[in-house]
């Protein structure tokens, strides 16, 4: 699966999956979290809140695809 077929999916993250914004590019890393919006390190992006947004661009979370298996 591609990283555009993902946009949008939130049901298909897995725990340690990278999402990136599709307008910014910002990486969203479960690893780190979110300091912006005092996400904790360990929070995957299926757990993040529904009203989370891109703390870069503000963009949704709809915006957001999976980065590619080659990390």
């Amino acid at each position: 699966m591609s990283a555009f077929e993902n946009f949008g999916k939130r049901e298909t993250v897995s725990d340690d999956d990278q999402m990136e914004c599709g307008i910014c590019w910002h990486v969203y890393d479960p690893a780190e979290g979110d300091p912006v919006w005092q996400i904790a390190p360990g929070t995957s992006f299926a757990d993040l809140p529904e009203d989370w947004r891109c703390p870069n661009c503000d963009a949704l979370q709809s915006k957001f695809m999976r980065l590619g298996d080659g990390r």
